[in-house]
């Protein structure tokens, strides 16, 4: 009777493990811990306001994708509990999306909701780099939850009946008219020249000389498509600068747990900000419209955020006003531009 009990006992516990429920492996839930960290401390710093912004994700793994921060949405999600690292019940589903996914959209409803991979799925392998992205990923979430902000995107009138949202990726921008890109290389270099001149006492000159090539360039697009790009550089661009600015804050400003710290792979956040600025100034050297297409819109508007917080730094307190253009923000007041 003993025996048979014992392998009843072992029964069970193989039958337990080979049916176990699925879970976030340790280090995934550390690093979106971390997230959620972060952006409880020091989101409301950069952006107020933000913290009203929901931060749903659905994390995908080889096999299953996890929804936390967000209420179950359909028949397709069991419960796996509550997890007190995370503050959140965690729903499960089998794997839907690519393991490489990292794109903020309304996939269950009108919430929009973070759908990312593992660190190691991504093009941001380490752990440091993928929390910031994930900021990155947030913001745009803050960006969507705005009133009317659907809308008035549909009113600049640019999806050309795609109801989808699709076009915002596939919009077709002239990216290799020869004019277009010759203007748009021209006037990549000056921004440079003044963001690096902005720290100066007198940067007025290059600024002006900025801002001229941005007319120039304007007048070498239709106006169809320059409301597309300032778009981008409003949305993409904007949300690349807010990623920096929080490993920035987050060096400067913020403990990681002890847990972060541990990961055989962690870096300081201020190291982190320091190689976002000096990967994304080398993008700009390096932007090439006609083969980097929809990507160059990301580090040029990075920089034009870093050169407004020099130039004007309550530009931000205006950005969900007037929305869909960065231009407008170096007028009237950019220290005697005319």
């Amino acid at each position: 009777m003993k025996l048979f009990l014992f392998s009843i006992s072992i029964l069970v516990s193989l039958f337990s493990v080979a049916y176990s429920a699925p879970a976030i492996a340790e280090i995934d839930r550390i690093r979106i811990a971390e997230s959620y960290r972060i952006g409880e401390q020091l989101q409301d710093q950069l952006w107020p306001g933000w913290s009203t912004a929901p931060f749903g994700i659905l994390f995908v793994t080889d096999d299953h994708e996890f929804l936390i921060r967000h209420p179950k949405p359909n028949d397709e999600f069991n419960s796996i509990g509550y997890d007190k690292l995370l503050k959140s019940e965690v729903f499960v589903r089998p794997r839907k999306f690519q393991k490489s996914f990292l794109a903020t959209f309304p996939a269950f409803g009108p919430t929009p909701v973070i759908v990312v991979g593992k660190a190691e799925n991504t093009s941001d392998k380490t752990s440091s780099r993928w929390v910031a992205v994930l900021l990155h990923e947030h913001f745009h979430q803050l960006q969507y939850s705005r009133p009317d902000y659907f809308a008035e995107v549909n009113a600049l009138d640019l999806h050309g009946g795609d109801t989808t949202g699709m076009w915002q990726i596939n919009y077709p921008f002239p990216y290799a008219n020869e004019t277009v890109v010759l203007r748009f290389r021209g006037l990549t270099d000056s921004l440079l020249k003044a963001y690096e001149a902005s720290s100066k006492q007198d940067p007025v000159a290059t600024l002006k000389t900025y801002l001229e090539k941005r007319e120039v360039f304007a007048e070498s697009l239709k106006p169809e498509d320059y409301k597309y790009a300032s778009f981008q550089l409003w949305q993409e661009g904007i949300a690349r600068y807010t990623q920096y600015k929080m490993a920035e804050l987050a060096g400067s400003r913020y403990r990681p747990s002890k847990a972060f710290r541990a990961l055989p792979d962690y870096v300081p956040f201020d190291k982190e900000a320091k190689r976002l600025l000096s990967a994304t100034l080398e993008e700009m050297r390096d932007l090439d419209l006609a083969k980097w297409e929809r990507t160059v819109f990301y580090p040029f508007g990075a920089v034009e955020g870093l050169l407004l917080d020099r130039l004007e730094p309550s530009w931000r307190s205006r950005y969900f006003v007037e929305k869909f253009s960065i231009d407008r923000f170096y007028k009237p007041k950019s220290k005697g531009i005319k």
